[in-house]
């Protein structure tokens, strides 16, 4: 493994986050075919293929929209995330006999408000008892992990997981990537669906809400004592996510986080499927994030 998460930062950052990693050109297209349901996990999930053959992981309920935004603006700045599209409405082929998923797809097997996920040929996921720690990894201390824990709190990603969580799913992975020069090992956050919300305990925590995200601007950052940023995220190993990270780090990334125009943040939220209301109150809102991060000295 190379010792970042990511690697083209700069090429990656002039992509569009209205294509995402897998670009306008790579997007699901119809017709769909079912291929069978997804029993993991706790949203409604099935598997299908469209007209090019590419198979698609297709989820619905309240993580879809987040999903799709907040794994494309941790994209942006260079990490790895897997190729998702926000899909308003279609009809999948075959879709009988569902169990979960019965809710969204109709009996002509029509259905609304989907995120679809690529599943990559050549691409070999490790399960969750050989996924990673935040705390135990090759670049624990680093600018480029420290960056990934900043774009975590940024999202207000509370559904922090990992390998000390494999009995009830890790959201971290470890994918082999086979490439010209031989295999490579990238270290990889696969479920961004706990964002775009409140973070804090089950009681409090929410996905998708612009008026709770915006409200904990304030504790977004809390200050800088002896050269280490405080914030106030609460989430899973709140800890492990938010402590011991240098102004310097923060200083790195806003490189290239600082680059993102308001543009470019409408634009992945339109293509997530933001309402207009919720395309103004998250742009405003991540922008008073961002700006606060650049403050940061």
């Amino acid at each position: 493994a190379e010792p970042r998460p990511g690697r083209r930062f700069v090429a990656r950052l002039l992509g569009e986050l209205a294509g995402g990693p897998g670009g306008a050109a790579g997007a699901p297209r119809a017709p769909f075919t079912f291929i069978e349901e997804d029993t993991g996990g706790t949203n409604p999930k099935i598997k299908v293929k469209d007209a090019r053959g590419v198979e698609w992981g297709v989820k619905w309920g309240e993580e879809v929209n987040s999903e799709v935004f907040a794994s494309r603006l941790a994209w942006a700045v260079g990490y790895f995330v897997e190729p998702s599209y926000y899909v308003a409405k279609g009809t999948i082929k075959g879709a009988t006999g569902l169990d979960r998923a019965k809710k969204f797809v109709g009996p002509d097997g029509a259905f609304f408000a989907a995120r679809f996920e690529r599943k990559d040929k050549g691409v070999t996921k490790l399960g969750d008892e050989q996924s990673w720690r935040w705390d135990q990894n090759p670049f624990v201390g680093s600018k480029e992990l420290n960056g990934l824990k900043i774009m975590m709190m940024l999202v207000s990603n509370w559904d922090s997981k990992d390998q000390r969580d494999a009995g009830r799913g890790s959201n971290t992975k470890l994918f082999v990537i086979n490439t010209r020069s031989g295999t490579e090992t990238r270290y990889v956050v696969t479920d961004w669906g706990g964002t775009m919300g409140k973070w804090g305990g089950i009681l409090r925590r929410a996905k998708w809400d612009c008026d709770g995200f915006a409200g904990q601007n304030d504790d977004f950052v809390k200050g800088v004592k002896n050269g280490v940023v405080e914030f106030g995220y609460s989430g899973q190993h709140t800890e492990t996510i938010k402590d011991g990270i240098p102004v310097s780090h923060v200083q790195w990334l806003m490189t290239y986080l600082g680059k993102l125009t308001d543009a470019q943040i409408r634009a992945g939220l339109r293509a997530s499927g933001a309402s207009p209301a919720d395309e103004e109150c998250f742009t405003r809102a991540i922008r008073m994030r961002i700006s606060r991060l650049q403050t940061m000295r």
